[in-house]
C-alpha cells in the first residue's frame, strides 16, 4: 500500500477552506491537518468537512491542529492561505505586512520541527510571501511554489476564450507571466491555440481571433476585483488553482504551469520570486521555461520584478 497522503492547511479562511473542501471532493487527500490561530474557527471548519465526507469519493482523517503549528511537520505538502482579504480590497499589496507578519509564526516552526515537503503558497502578495518564507526556513526554493499567475493566466484564457467566440480555454496556451499583481503582463508574443502562434491566427482569421490584446490583458488582470466587488472575497478560483498545483505534486505529473518560483537568472533577474512557466512534479518545480518575449514584454518583466523587490524593501526587518 502507498503511503498515506498527508497535506496542511495554514488560515482557514474562504481559500484555506476552499482548498479543504476541493481537496476531499477531487479525492486528494488521505490526511488532512488545519491550523489557524482562530480555536473556534478550525474547529468548526473542521467539524463541517468531517461532516462532509460521506459526500466524497473517499474517506479521509481531518485533524485540528489549532495553532500547533509543529503538527504539520510530517505533511507532504502544506498550503500557506494565512492572510485577510479585506486588506487586499484596493490592491494586492494591501496584506503585505499582514501576511508576512503571520511568516513569522509558524514558517521556522514547522521547518525546525522536520518539514521536508513542499511549501504551496496562496497568501498575497503571493510572490513577496514565498521570497519570505525560502528566506525564514532556508527551504529547497524549488520546493516551495506560488500559486502566482496560475490563476492570472486562467483568467486571461477565459477571457481569449470570450473574444475568440467561447473556443475552449483548455485549448488555448497563453500565459499572465511576472508579479501577481497589477504589475503582470500578458506574454502575448508566445500565446497559441493548439501550437498556431495566436499572432498568426489573427491574421489569418481576423473575424475570429483578432482582437484587442491591452482590453482582454486587462480584464484578465482585473477578473479577481470583478469577483471581489459582489462578494468581499475570492475563493473557488483562487483555491482550485492552489489545488492544481498540489495534485501536480502528488501525481508527478510533470505539469507545465505558471507558478511563482525563485529566479535564477531567467531573463538576468534572481533572488526573488516571481511567475514563469514551471514544470511541477512530485520533487517541485523541476524547470522554469522561459517564452519568447518581445522587447516590450521583457522591459514590462523587468518593471513587475522590480516592483516585488520594493515591496520586499518595505519589510524592514530584511
Amino acid at each position: 500500500m502507498s503511503q498515506a497522503r498527508r497535506i496542511g492547511i495554514v488560515g482557514l479562511g474562504h481559500v484555506g477552506t476552499h482548498v479543504a473542501n476541493s481537496l476531499l471532493l477531487q479525492g486528494l487527500v488521505d490526511e488532512l491537518y488545519l491550523a489557524d490561530i482562530d480555536a473556534q474557527k478550525v474547529a468548526s471548519e473542521a467539524q463541517d468537512l468531517l461532516d462532509s465526507l460521506a459526500f466524497c469519493p473517499y474517506n479521509a482523517r481531518i485533524v485540528n491542529c489549532g495553532d500547533a503549528y509543529e503538527e504539520l511537520a510530517g505533511c507532504d505538502i502544506i498550503v500557506n492561505a494565512a492572510g485577510k482579504v479585506a486588506l487586499a480590497a484596493g490592491n494586492r499589496d494591501g496584506e503585505l505586512f499582514y501576511t508576512t507578519d503571520a511568516c513569522r509564526t509558524f514558517a521556522e516552526r514547522i521547518e525546525n520541527a522536520g518539514f521536508k515537503g513542499i511549501w504551496v503558497s496562496i497568501a498575497n502578495p503571493c510572490d513577496v510571501v514565498c521570497t519570505e518564507i525560502w528566506h525564514l526556513t532556508g527551504h529547497d526554493p524549488k520546493r516551495v511554489i506560488g500559486s502566482g499567475t496560475g490563476l492570472d493566466s486562467a483568467r486571461l484564457r477565459a477571457q481569449i476564450s470570450l473574444a475568440c467566440g467561447g473556443l475552449d480555454p483548455k485549448s488555448i496556451n497563453a500565459y499572465m507571466i511576472g508579479e501577481h499583481g497589477a504589475s503582470q503582463l500578458a506574454a502575448w508574443k508566445a500565446a497559441s491555440i493548439s501550437g498556431k502562434l495566436l499572432s498568426e491566427l489573427a491574421q489569418e482569421a481576423p473575424e475570429r481571433f483578432a482582437f484587442d490584446l491591452d482590453e482582454v490583458e486587462d480584464k484578465g488582470r482585473q477578473g479577481g476585483y470583478v469577483t471581489y466587488a459582489g462578494k468581499q472575497c475570492t475563493e473557488y478560483a483562487v483555491a482550485n488553482a492552489a489545488v492544481r498545483v498540489v495534485a501536480a505534486v502528488l501525481h508527478d505529473e510533470h505539469a507545465v504551469m505558471a507558478a511563482s518560483t525563485l529566479m535564477e537568472g531567467q531573463y538576468g533577474e534572481e533572488g526573488i520570486f516571481t511567475s514563469l512557466p514551471c514544470i511541477i512534479g512530485r520533487n517541485g518545480v523541476e524547470q522554469v521555461l522561459e517564452l519568447d518575449l518581445s522587447e516590450q514584454e521583457l522591459e514590462r518583466f523587468h518593471a513587475s520584478c522590480a516592483h516585488i523587490r520594493e515591496n520586499i524593501g518595505r519589510l524592514t526587518w530584511w
